[in-house]
């Protein structure tokens, strides 16, 4: 059964996971050493996972808009486009 209360300003949904027993342990440990509950721990390490996946989708998804945008050049124009500053220069 799952419930959903106001703490700290952010929504929480109650649940049960399975963990590996390692991961347990050292998030035990950094909870400890830092001298706050296993669920702050967990709740960083899944957060900084997401954006870490999150980051990486993004950097997949530039990376295919640009072989799109890119495919139909020859290795001579690639040459080219390497020497060329693709961003606005700055205002100075």
């Amino acid at each position: 059964m799952s419930t959903q209360h106001r703490a700290g300003g952010s929504k929480k949904r109650r649940t049960t996971l399975t963990l590996p027993v390692d991961s347990l342990t050292q998030a035990e440990r950094i909870a400890r050493a830092r001298k706050v509950n296993l669920s702050t721990v967990i709740s960083e390490a899944i957060s900084e996972g997401l954006r870490l996946h999150a980051a990486l989708e993004r950097s997949e998804q530039v990376f295919s808009a640009y072989k799109n945008a890119f495919s139909g050049l020859t290795d001579d124009e690639m040459a080219i486009l390497d020497g060329i500053i693709l961003e606005p220069a700055s205002r100075r």
